[in-house]
């Protein structure tokens, strides 16, 4: 495994080649002066940006038309001299200038049309015309442009003392650009295919990346290499699309997560399980803006930065920040100080970041995000710490499986999810997770039939009294209808479900918004269990997604509480803290991270403001060790503990943001 700083930024230098004096303000004082002032020991630094334009005296590539020196190798200097390791970004799939050099070098469809992911590109702009956000042309690999890429990364194998290469926009999308289609045909891919075309795609990439790392690693064994966009949740067996993801082929992995603008403060937590029990290092990247890249002037308090370089290493990853150097190549020592706050604080934790989750309950991923990130979401406002049940494991860790909603089940998955039961396994199935993925069919034993999808788009449902605590006793809105199961003998509904008088429509409608519903109860019920499996017929994680209706939470948990008894963690927080149980084998200590700082919306971002203080938090902990010793840290403050058949209670005095308890055994 090779070795990661763990304090870190990502110093982007997009630069446009009508600035005048690039560079001109760099020095190198002044460069080491913000790396000390973050507490930064690795930098990630450019060769070559989005513009096409390189930062060092290069023969292949362009250098920046304003820039008089070798900025690139003056600031590898002033980075070793400080012990700073400093990878070296180049990019890939976006380089606006090659783009309009060479448009036979920019991804096509399969209609021979110029491709781009990003918003913002319009055909023959006026080039006075205000322009959005984004808006880069995609590239392809392949011809000259392969050819290219791979001088230039030679070139800087062998003109500077590389820490590693950094590579940016590795993910492009499927392309039918001439060079692409004489591939095909040569290697037996239908290019009418758009599957077979896909496959092609992807492998592209692979021997793209597999001749960068065979290039790198024959002059710095050593170095790190990391491909931008193959961390992504769609391998792996998942069965869903390989897309054009290799994440084998870098030596760590980097999760890329803006949580004000891209997703929120929750999507780190599932995407760093699916990474973390891969044996390499694991890097979360944010930003020190206030939104998202190429932002100058955009700046987040120190606070909300303390608080996502704590969660990150409370997720097991090692923290990075996004920054952006000033075309005049002048550092911000603003942003380096509210950098170094936080880093002062992870200096301290650091030990903690190596460790793996530790969980009773396994998340099975449908892979349809709504499903995914909603079940994750309420799991997290709940306090139950999971962990993501991977393809090829034993389910015999977990208590407790969900299936988050999504058709996703094969043959294999059922008789693997069958003999988990059948050994005295949970199951938790939402929505259409309980069905095969190609057939109307039932996958597991449920104490029904199916009957197929809902009449209606939307409908009701009243809880049972097993459900039924802290809920409404009346009839609550589904945003989504439930399908349709109809109990054999010796199931128990635990819920019901009322159908709305019609859908609304122009020819039929009640009020502003949804029908009412039927006095009647509906022949198919709402959730149902037989043993150990608990089915419920809606969809509730997507449903939380995109309405978050308390009360669709509220069921799911009570649901889930029915099964899951044994919680590895609970923690008596606001719905806005977040709790992980992460385990270090090799210490004898679990560490238990507990995190209060709830983000406000304002305008189009989450803003973390307040670190309002929690006191006196009770933690429970079931792991199969003794603990012995419960200390805080960093404080190194030690707690007394209470043990009960095998369960560990402790009170933590105080959380402010985030706190750590360290538990050995």
């Amino acid at each position: 495994m090779v070795y990661q700083p763990t304090r870190q930024v990502h110093l982007d230098f997009h630069t446009s080649e009508h600035i005048p004096n690039v560079g001109a303000r760099f020095d190198k004082a002044q460069f080491q002066q913000a790396l000390r002032l973050g507490r930064v020991n690795a930098i990630n630094i450019f060769a070559k940006c989005h513009h096409s334009w390189s930062y060092y005296p290069t023969k292949v590539g362009m250098v920046h038309p304003t820039l008089t020196f070798d900025l690139l190798g003056e600031q590898i200097d002033a980075c070793h001299e400080l012990g700073v390791k400093c990878p070296v970004y180049v990019t890939v799939g976006w380089s606006a200038t090659d783009a309009e050099l060479h448009p036979d070098w920019v991804v096509r469809d399969i209609h021979g049309n110029q491709c781009s992911r990003d918003r913002g590109l319009v055909s023959n702009p006026d080039p006075n015309a205000p322009k959005p956000y984004g808006g880069w042309k995609d590239l392809c690999p392949s011809g000259e442009y392969l050819e290219l890429m791979l001088a230039q990364s030679r070139e800087l194998c062998e003109w500077y003392p590389l820490d590693g290469l950094w590579y940016d926009i590795t993910n492009g999308p499927t392309c039918w650009c001439d060079n692409c289609r004489r591939g095909m045909a040569a290697e037996g891919f239908d290019a009418n295919d758009p599957v077979q075309a896909l496959a092609y795609n992807r492998l592209k990439w692979q021997r793209f990346m597999e001749a960068c790392n065979a290039q790198l690693f024959g002059y710095f064994p050593h170095a790190t290499v990391f491909y931008n966009g193959t961390t992504v949740m769609n391998y792996d067996g998942w069965h869903t699309a390989p897309g054009t993801a290799n994440p084998h082929l870098n030596t760590h992995y980097e999760l890329e997560d803006l949580p004000t603008t891209w997703g929120g403060y929750d999507k780190l937590s599932m995407r760093a399980k699916f990474f973390a029990r891969r044996a390499k290092p694991l890097i979360a990247m944010s930003g020190k803006f206030h939104t998202s890249w190429g932002e100058f002037g955009g700046f987040k308090h120190p606070d909300a930065i303390r608080y996502e370089a704590a969660t990150m290493v409370a997720h097991g990853c090692i923290p990075c920040f996004g920054d952006q150097m000033h075309p005049d190549g002048e550092m911000d020592l603003e942003t380096y100080r509210a950098i170094g706050e936080a880093y002062a604080y992870v200096e301290q934790i650091e030990d903690l970041i190596a460790a793996q989750p530790y969980a009773t309950l396994g998340v099975w991923r449908t892979g349809v995000e709504a499903h995914d990130q909603g079940v994750v979401n309420m799991l997290l406002e709940a306090h139950l710490d999971f962990d993501l049940v991977r393809p090829d494991e034993d389910l015999a860790r977990f208590e407790t499986v969900v299936l988050t909603g999504g058709r996703c089940l094969i043959a294999a998955d059922v008789a693997r999810l069958s003999a988990y039961v059948a050994q005295g396994g949970k199951l938790l199935l939402l929505g259409e997770s309980a069905l095969l993925v190609d057939k109307d069919e039932l996958a597991v034993e449920l104490g029904a039939r199916y009957e197929g999808p809902a009449r209606y788009q939307q409908d009701y449902t009243v809880a049972g009294e097993a459900l039924a605590t802290g809920l409404v006793r009346s009839p609550f809105f589904n945003y989504r209808a439930g399908i349709r199961v109809a109990p054999t003998q010796g199931a128990e509904v635990l819920a019901s479900i009322k159908e709305p008088y019609f859908d609304r429509t122009y020819g039929r409608y009640c009020s502003h918004r949804n029908t009412a519903n039927r006095i009647e109860t509906a022949a198919h019920p709402a959730a149902l269990r037989q043993g150990n499996v608990v089915s419920m017929a809606h969809p509730l994680g997507a449903i939380y997604h995109q309405e978050g209706a308390r009360v669709h939470r509220d069921l799911f948990i009570n649901a889930l509480r029915l099964l899951h008894q044994r919680p590895a963690i609970e923690a008596d927080l606001p719905s806005a803290g977040r709790v992980t149980l992460m385990h270090q084998p090799d210490q004898r200590r679990y560490i238990a991270h507990l995190m209060y700082a709830p983000p406000l919306q304002r305008g189009g971002c989450l803003v973390i403001e307040d670190l309002p203080p929690l006191r006196d938090v009770t933690l429970t902990i079931r792991v199969p060790e003794a603990i012995t010793t419960v200390t805080l840290a960093p404080q190194q403050q030690a707690l007394a503990t209470q043990s009960v058949g095998g369960v560990f209670q402790v009170t933590v005095p105080q959380v402010i943001g985030h706190q750590a308890v360290m538990l050995a055994y």
